[in-house]
């Protein structure tokens, strides 16, 4: 290949990455992947001599940069507000949210029993998450529902959930969470907070999650 179509492909990566963060939901993801492309184009621009595009995307490379140590040095204060199972505001915000929750756990059903435990996570008061778990069940108890609002998937919430407030379910008896799998996004979600793989007694492979284990990640 030779310089000139060289150019021209990194002109056009650079392009499509700048277009692709435009489609982000996540703030983190659109600033990330717009830092990619406007460093590519910036180099783009000093390698075609067309400096007025070098120069303007390098500005913008700065302002992501800005941008992100902002979102990732932000003092954030998260909490638990647990509710009754059957709330109407929780069977409000499931069913509003139930076709993006289909997509990590498709046979999720909101059936609420007197004994589950059913907890927001709050981030800065606002309703970042929930989590439905199986209360009557010890010391193994499974989790109906973990689901966090897509602006808010950077795990800050799992890690606050599963480490720093593990005390909410041992408190309750509880040593393990056991979780279906659902989909490979929410399955490589588990891995992530520290859930492995199991067989339970039908050969079934589910993940779980050791509470003992969680006071040495913190």
């Amino acid at each position: 290949m030779d310089k000139a179509n060289l150019y021209q492909l990194i002109g056009y990566i650079a392009s499509v990455l700048i277009a692709l963060s435009m489609m982000m939901n996540s703030i983190l993801r659109l600033r990330v992947i717009n830092l990619v492309g406007a460093a590519s184009m910036t180099i783009y621009g000093l390698l075609i001599n067309a400096y007025p595009i070098a120069v303007l995307n390098a500005f913008i490379v700065l302002i992501d940069v800005f941008y992100l140590y902002g979102i990732f040095n932000k003092k954030e204060y998260f909490s638990l507000l647990q509710v009754r199972p059957e709330s109407r505001y929780l069977e409000y915000f499931v069913d509003f949210h139930k076709i993006d929750i289909r997509k990590f756990v498709p046979g999720f059903e909101h059936a609420p029993a007197d004994t589950d435990l059913a907890v927001f996570v709050l981030r800065d008061t606002v309703p970042a998450g929930v989590m439905i778990v199986e209360g009557d069940v010890t010391p193994d108890a499974r989790v109906k529902l973990d689901y966090v609002v897509e602006k808010y998937r950077d795990f800050k919430v799992g890690n606050f959930v599963f480490c720093e407030k593990a005390s909410v379910f041992r408190d309750r008896g509880i040593r393990r969470l056991i979780s279906e799998p659902g989909t490979p996004p929410h399955a490589k979600y588990l891995e992530r907070m520290g859930f492995v793989p199991v067989l339970v007694e039908d050969r079934r492979e589910v993940f779980a999650l050791d509470l003992r284990a969680t006071d040495s990640r913190r």
